[in-house]
């Protein structure tokens, strides 16, 4: 593909999701999505909807996931209290699992690429990028829910992390946290500093392993990471 050619397929991309994106939001806002987010309002907004109920949570979620700013939590607890716990669960799921996919597979597509040819031995992103790394590091940030889902799924759709492996860690990550909110029922607080601690520390931890293992390649721990193996086939 020429450059022009390639330039042209990306701006295209960006105009189809921005587009399908926007018409989401155009139709639940018609359909009169409150705006407060809160859980018990937003599952009395699903229940009004009758049989659309569940089609217009999987719209929902995967909008929260693809554009961000949208809390993905809210919603869950919504779910749980619409549906129930497992079809809520399910639901939910569903539409973050489509939502992941999407915003990885658009990352991966516009950005993999240039990183790998600029940090060719990062284990991070690099052509032979540690799988085990990078799945432990999607299935944490899925396990803590300060991150957010969308800046995860843009993120790893930039690194070696084969798609297997991020939906695998996808799925695994985020399962607890969402039965937890639908069984509640609400979105819970979470507290302020825990929080922010919480995040510096893993973010430092997710900064500084990669540093640590390019310069120990051969250490105990860059061989369990298996950082010199191929990553499979995609």
């Amino acid at each position: 593909m020429t450059i022009p050619a390639a330039w042209a397929f990306r701006a295209g991309l960006i105009a189809t999701v921005t587009a399908i994106m926007a018409g989401i939001w155009w139709l639940l806002q018609g359909l009169g999505l409150p705006m407060s987010f809160s859980p018990s309002g937003i599952a009395e907004w699903f229940n009004s909807q009758g049989n659309l109920g569940p089609l217009l949570l999987l719209l929902l979620m995967m909008l929260a996931v693809v554009v961000g700013p949208i809390p993905t939590l809210p919603v869950t607890a919504a779910a749980g209290l619409a549906f129930g716990l497992l079809p809520g669960v399910l639901l939910s799921m569903t539409g973050a699992m489509t939502g992941a996919m999407i915003a990885f597979t658009l990352a991966r597509l516009l950005g993999r690429d240039a990183l790998r040819t600029r940090l060719p031995t990062n284990p991070l992103f690099g052509f032979q990028g540690s799988q085990r790394l990078l799945f432990l590091t999607v299935l944490v940030t899925r396990l803590v829910p300060i991150f957010s889902f969308a800046l995860v799924s843009y993120a790893a759709g930039v690194t070696a992390i084969t798609t297997g492996r991020f939906a695998l860690g996808t799925v695994a990550g985020m399962l607890p946290m969402t039965l937890v909110f639908a069984g509640l029922g609400r979105a819970f607080e979470l507290h302020p500093l825990l929080s922010i601690t919480a995040a510096v520390v893993i973010l430092s931890v997710m900064t500084l392993l990669p540093w640590y293992l390019s310069r120990r390649r051969h250490s105990r721990l860059a061989r369990w990471l298996h950082l010199d193996d191929e990553p499979p086939g995609e």
